[in-house]
């Protein structure tokens, strides 16, 4: 039973790690954000709701300065108020951000969102129990075997998350009488607009795609349903 012992302990600390996680979430989003209301988005999620046969799609301001999107586990799609402060700037476009909006409704409708909360759980158990076992035969070294191979394990899981809610994305943008040019020009300004160190690190550390490699994915969809 011992030798079970920090398997046992690992899907133990996971699923209290993923409660807590979950539960924090909701509590920061809560606290730190107000409902999206801007006549021209409200237009554009409006075209993009009626293309998935809804009433409409919330959207909120997540009161934090980086610029990003948010999809949280519980299915609300989140702006930051640096990537609105962006727009109302004239950085980035109506039709660019809504492609942001309909990037985070693809990582909801796949089921990214909440998946991401528990993958996050289960690496960390994961590096729990591998540094555990690693440590009795490479004392000093097991701990980073393990932290190494969880973070190449949740970069992998992440990029193939990145691509699939482009892909929804662009379906969505394309249906919705968007199209996919303010999806691609977007990704020609996020280098600048999150001062991306990206290229410093190897392509398969990272969580998210190159961007050149997140544009031909998009061309490569376009050319196989006849949009381009």
């Amino acid at each position: 039973m011992l030798k079970f012992f920090p398997i046992l302990f690992a899907i133990l600390y996971g699923v209290v790690m993923y409660r807590m996680s979950a539960a924090r979430t909701a509590r920061e989003l809560d606290a730190n954000s107000t409902e999206l209301i801007d006549p021209t988005l409200r237009e554009r999620t409006d075209r993009m709701a009626r293309a998935l046969d809804l009433k409409r799609i919330p959207v909120n301001i997540y009161e934090i300065e980086p610029v990003n999107g948010l999809a949280a586990p519980d299915g609300r799609i989140f702006i930051t108020r640096g990537f609105y402060k962006a727009y109302r700037d004239g950085l980035v476009s109506a039709d660019e951000l809504s492609s942001v909006i309909a990037h985070e409704l693809g990582h909801v409708a796949l089921g990214h969102s909440r998946r991401r909360m528990i993958d996050f759980s289960g690496q960390n158990a994961l590096r729990t129990a591998m540094a555990m076992i690693l440590s009795r035969f490479l004392p000093g070294v097991g701990i980073i075997i393990a932290n190494a191979a969880t973070t190449m394990l949740a970069a992998r899981l992440s990029r193939s998350d990145e691509y699939e809610a482009d892909a929804y994305a662009s379906a969505l943008l394309t249906k919705a009488g968007i199209g996919t040019e303010p999806q691609k020009s977007l990704f020609g300004k996020l280098d600048e607009l999150t001062k991306s160190r990206a290229g410093a690190a190897p392509a398969w550390l990272l969580s998210h795609p190159k961007t050149a490699e997140r544009v031909k994915a998009i061309e490569a969809n376009e050319a196989k349903w006849g949009t381009a």
